[in-house]
């Protein structure tokens, strides 16, 4: 029968040295290990009622400072063999690539992590799931907002490093768990650090590149989703781009975010506009847009093809120019020559005579 346990708390963690492997938001695809015998674990944690999976891929609730909520998650064992899992909470963050990750075993939570009391690990027979009961509990303390932490069930196996020696491995997989606590709600952000750098086509009929870095913050209680525009010169470009990851941004989170803009021509000085709409995403799936944050510079674009180009057609016309009115000096000095000659030769004519 499966079964929850306790464990003593640290001991495994003093005995080896733990390496993280975490899967987070596609917690219905199976996670694998490969124990000291070389056997294959495979397994799956996702949210649940008490009956088992439920379709969800994170959990989310909204508390009232000094409540609580009680939930569910199912672990399920896809191993051949019986599996104790270790199961643990932890704050959760998103990481500088826009995925989601908790704070490994040797770091210690001081936000939602701990409002998530859980069992310390769960035996879970071969093909088998077990549903595993767990609370929320919000401090009375704690500030208005969006508040994120994971919840994950592990295993630790023993694999041989590249110099020999014998190193502890723990590979995990889980989900997020977002409490909401209720209160003022004030999502907010702004766009900071932003860096311009314009690369020439040296190609003088066709327009260069803008590049752009600059810092979203979120300023607000709330998590956001960051997309906007970056505008340059005539050009601008949407970001993020489509198919990169959705940039989803935690209260007092900063992720740095570049664009690249084609098809801007080199004006010496080229305008550059951020234009974030930051998306706040409720506890029910809803989305609405705040007011549009800008955020502007200017870049030194000096079109260096161009002026070559311009300086060359000078050059020839000024040439031409030049060769025309030498011809002419040429011209009117072979006839001044000619004239001071005629008049030379009249001259002796008449002495002669």
């Amino acid at each position: 029968m499966p079964h929850l346990t306790s464990r003593p708390g640290g001991v495994l963690r003093a005995l080896l040295a733990v390496v993280l492997a975490a899967a987070f938001g596609s917690t219905a695809l199976p996670a694998a290990a490969d124990t000291a015998d070389d056997s294959e674990i495979r397994w799956s944690v996702t949210p649940a009622d008490e009956s088992g999976p439920d379709g969800r891929s994170a959990v989310e609730h909204d508390i009232d400072p000094g409540d609580s909520v009680s939930d569910h998650f199912a672990v399920r064992n896809v191993s051949a063999e019986e599996v104790t899992f270790r199961l643990a909470a932890a704050d959760g963050f998103y990481t500088r690539t826009g995925r989601f990750d908790m704070l490994p075993a040797d770091q210690e939570s001081v936000d939602s992590g701990t409002w998530i009391s859980i069992p310390d690990d769960v035996t879970v027979a071969a093909g088998e799931t077990v549903v595993v009961p767990f609370d929320i509990t919000v401090p009375e303390t704690a500030e208005p907002g969006d508040h994120a932490a994971g919840i994950t069930a592990s295993i630790l196996s023993v694999q041989s490093g590249d110099d020999g020696a014998s190193v502890g491995v723990e590979s995990r997989i889980g989900f997020r768990v977002l409490t909401r606590v209720t209160g003022e709600i004030t999502p907010a952000a702004a766009v900071e650090d932003v860096v311009s750098t314009y690369a020439l086509s040296w190609n003088p009929l066709r327009p260069g590149e803008m590049t752009v870095t600059f810092d979203v913050v979120n300023t607000g209680n709330t998590r956001l989703i960051a997309e906007g525009v970056v505008e340059a010169g005539t050009g601008s470009v949407a970001f993020p781009v489509e198919g990169e990851i959705t940039q989803e941004l935690l209260p007092g989170d900063t992720r740095t975010m570049t664009a690249v803009v084609d098809g801007v021509w080199p004006l010496f000085v080229v305008p550059v506009k951020v234009i974030l709409d930051p998306v706040v995403v409720t506890m029910d799936g809803e989305t609405s847009t705040l007011t549009p944050v800008v955020a502007e510079v200017v870049t030194w674009a000096v079109p260096w093809p161009q002026l070559i180009v311009v300086l060359g057609i000078v050059l020839v016309i000024g040439a031409v120019v030049w060769g025309r009115i030498r011809s002419r000096r040429r011209l009117d000095t072979l006839l001044a020559d000619a004239r001071e000659e005629g008049r030379r030769a009249a001259e002796r004519s008449e002495e002669t005579v």
